[in-house]
């Protein structure tokens, strides 16, 4: 059964703008990537008091997520997007998971 996973990532101030004429312009190999990796329903919300994303997805049983960090183009997105939010040393965003409390399905 598929999973629905939730997490939290930290924009820097001011990069609001940056950051959704990023994603606008989000490069088609990287979508490619992230759906046969079996991520499908991504989601990402900004929480403009605290510069705070919110992001939640759907991973397939079989997903591949884990190897996401091993692929060229996944790494050229996290070095372009590191000048403007929280990064890791190798370039990944920083990310908390969220856990989940309650579901009205």
């Amino acid at each position: 059964m598929a999973e629905r996973i939730a997490f939290r990532m930290n924009l820097n101030p001011g990069q609001t703008e940056q950051y959704r004429r990023r994603h606008d312009a989000i490069w088609p190999e990287l979508v490619d990537l992230l759906k046969s990796s079996g991520i499908s329903d991504y989601t990402i919300w900004l929480d403009p008091e605290t510069d705070h994303l919110f992001a939640t997805l759907v991973r397939a049983d079989n997903h591949t997520m884990e190897r996401l960090a091993d692929a060229e183009i996944m790494g050229r997105w996290w070095s372009m997007m590191g000048d403007i939010m929280q990064a890791n040393p190798d370039s990944s965003p920083v990310q908390v998971e969220l856990i989940k409390m309650f579901e009205l399905a």
